[in-house]
């Protein structure tokens, strides 16, 4: 039995809690890195910080579809995992930019910030896997390719809002600088007011969709009741999966290696690049971990206004492989270019190959796919983005020391603020003091010549103390002069050595010819359902 066709506003509520989810994660994707940096992590470490958060992905989701193919009660089928996961992404939200507030070691709080992202990719990755088993669920295949457009819309306003945060929090005065080891203000609040909003998104949703009960379910997708009692695992789901499914995950490994490295490298590429600075603690560093938000806002604008062009398509193949093409020549762009305003039309260019990625992998998998397990092959399906990223990070190392990336050493100055405080305080006191001393010594000269009249031994004695006094200035100068030159001297000597990435922008030349390749892959793809 056909599905019935769905209004705009039912797809649009089946899929607004994405809006929420999606910030959450743009926040995660723009500021990890910085993060990590400015606790203090070794640069040429930074991607393996990536590895535990999809290695979790692809423990959890395949489990979670499994689960919730089983699950029906009260609150939906879907919907249970949704508010779960969404409920420890809120908590971690909250506790991951204060990684450096805990009077922690250096290694005990990239430690903790680790375990948090963990938690964080694992939560927002649960929270976001049920609204496109809901699609599949509830949208007939006439359908599918608008629901999930609408979802890649909403996907990337979110992305643009998460993106965009910390810049707006640092133009409304809120400080874009912190102390040693601190994550500056203007990235907690973003992290806060995130994840305001991702509960309430995500609370829309549940109250605005109501999931298909077991006998509506079974109907509307074909399902006989001896399938239904049919005992099926994981592994057999995976040996059984449609062509398309290995297909279409070929295209996706090439994808999400790529975009793993724009996440990852793209503040330390163009903070060299663009800001000529190599110094994550440095003001220009953070000036671009900023702007690499505004970036990817503007990639995220690419991304919805690409999703609008992407149902035009008669050639789904052809859209989806056009649109990789177009990110690669974003992301190769970015080599070329040293001015910051240039790169929106590199960012514009991979936010067409983000609106494909999010929509054509999931409209043509669901459409080749039966009702029954459709929760387990889209959790299985996951596997296809986390492994990309855990492959990319394992050899993200190697690839950017064999394609012209190097670590260098730099020599970082350290100003001794307080000593300069003590020195103009001990200046400015030399000078009162030896105004004081001609005063008295003008009082002393004054009274000892009235009274010279009287006493010419006192008029000597005043004389020979006015002497003392000037002598005394004369020594207090000198002393003030020696403190000034000491700070000076401390000054210079404060000094520390850091080894940094060089050339990191070489990573998003990689992540264009990965892009290519998998555009060249989607030619591949049989999307005929697999009965």
């Amino acid at each position: 039995m056909q599905k019935p066709d769905l209004s705009f506003g039912q797809m649009w509520n089946l899929s607004f809690g994405f809006f929420g989810v999606q910030i959450a994660y743009a926040l995660q994707s723009a500021n990890i890195s910085r993060i990590f940096a400015t606790l203090g992590a070794d640069p040429h470490t930074l991607s393996f910080f990536w590895i535990l958060p999809p290695l979790m992905g692809m423990i959890v989701q395949p489990i979670v579809g499994s689960m919730s193919d089983k699950t029906w009660c009260k609150w939906g089928r879907r919907k249970p995992y949704l508010y779960v996961g969404a409920i420890v992404a809120i908590i971690v939200m909250v506790l991951l930019p204060n990684s450096g507030s805990f009077d922690m070691t250096v290694k005990a709080a990239l430690a903790f910030g680790a375990i948090m992202l963990m938690l964080l990719d694992t939560s927002i990755n649960m929270a976001m896997q049920p609204f496109k088993m809901m699609v599949g669920d509830m949208v007939n295949e006439r359908q599918k390719t608008k629901a999930y457009s609408i979802q890649s819309l909403l996907c990337n306003a979110g992305s643009l809002v998460g993106y965009l945060f910390p810049y707006i929090f640092t133009f409304i005065g809120v400080s874009n600088e912190a102390p040693d080891g601190m994550i500056p203000d203007s990235v907690t609040w973003s992290f806060y007011v995130g994840a305001l909003i991702l509960i309430l998104c995500v609370l829309y949703t549940g109250f605005t969709v109501k999931e298909m009960d077991p006998e509506q379910y079974a109907k509307f997708h074909n399902i006989k009741k001896e399938e239904n009692e049919e005992k099926t695992n994981l592994i057999t789901l995976l040996l059984h999966a449609p062509k398309a499914f290995w297909q279409i995950g070929l295209v996706q490994f090439f994808s999400w290696f790529a975009f793993l490295y724009m996440w990852n490298n793209t503040t330390g590429g163009i903070a060299e690049t663009v800001w000529d600075t190599l110094d994550p603690k440095s003001e220009a560093y953070q000036a671009a971990g900023n702007w690499t938000g505004v970036l990817f806002a503007v990639q995220a604008i690419g991304s919805i206004l690409w999703a609008m062009v992407l149902p035009k398509f008669k050639n789904v193949k052809f859209g989806y492989s056009f649109s990789l093409v177009l990110g690669a020549v974003g992301f190769i762009s970015t080599y070329f270019i040293h001015d910051q305003y240039t790169l929106f039309v590199s960012f514009l260019l991979i936010g067409c190959a983000w609106a494909a990625m999010l929509a054509m992998p999931f409209a043509l998998l669901t459409n080749s796919l039966s009702g029954k397990s459709m929760g387990s092959y889209l959790g299985l399906f996951n596997c296809t983005i986390c492994l990309p990223q855990i492959v990319a990070a394992l050899v993200g190392g190697l690839l950017f020391t064999t394609f012209g990336g190097e670590e260098k050493t730099i020599v970082v100055e350290t100003k001794s603020s307080d000593a300069k405080v003590v020195a103009v305080e001990t200046s400015e006191t030399t000078e009162e003091v030896a105004v004081e001393y001609v005063a008295e010594a003008s009082d002393v000269e004054a009274t000892g010549a009235t009274e010279v009249a009287e006493t010419a031994e006192e008029a000597v004695e005043t004389a020979e103390e006015t002497v003392e006094t000037v002598e005394e200035v004369a020594e207090t100068e000198e002393t003030a002069e020696k403190v000034a030159a000491t700070d000076t001297a401390t000054e210079e000597t404060l000094v520390e050595t850091k080894t940094v990435q060089s050339g990191q922008i070489i990573m998003l030349v990689i992540a264009g010819v990965s892009l290519l390749l998998g555009a060249l892959a989607v030619f591949g793809i049989n999307t005929r359902r697999k009965e």
